[in-house]
């Protein structure tokens, strides 16, 4: 397994992260699963409703990926959830999928009303999905190249 989008780090892939004047990132960062079609499925879906550019991403197997991993005590050898960073906090799981949900356009942001489920019921059919996603969607050989349109939404 390999990645393709990578580049290097630098002193901090968190420091390309704008602020605002009070003090929150403009940006929330969003690591997935690079081989994994449904995830890939997922970035494009999130993009694709993300008009202002609010969500940036790396694969969980870049050198990125697994920096920000480290730092928030999550690195692993398998991906296992989806893991989205705001305000410097990491949040998984089902938790992650309805934060992200909260800032999409359109009907996907219906999708964060499902955040008065109790999170064990949640995280319960969250694992469910992830544990069966390679046999229902399959992998890929390699993480994702985006398109020039959308590079600079990939962490290097």
């Amino acid at each position: 397994m390999r990645c393709r989008n990578v580049g290097n780090l630098g002193s901090s892939v968190e420091m390309r992260m704008v602020k605002t004047q009070a003090g929150k990132s403009s940006h929330a960062i969003v690591l997935f699963d690079g081989v994994c079609n449904l995830c890939d499925a997922s970035v494009n879906f999130i993009i694709d409703r993300d008009p202002d550019a609010y969500f940036q991403f790396a694969s969980q197997q870049s050198p990125a990926g697994q920096a920000l991993l480290r730092k928030h005590g999550l690195a692993g050898d398998e991906p296992q959830t989806i893991v989205l960073i705001s305000n410097g906090r990491p949040y998984v799981r089902s938790e992650a999928a309805l934060r992200i949900a909260r800032h999409l356009r359109g009907w996907p942001r219906l999708l964060s009303l499902a955040i008065v489920i109790p999170w064990f019921v949640r995280d319960m059919a969250y694992d469910f999905i992830a544990r069966n996603r390679y046999r229902w969607f399959g992998r890929i050989d390699a993480c994702r190249m985006p398109s020039p349109a959308i590079a600079s939404r990939f962490l290097k």
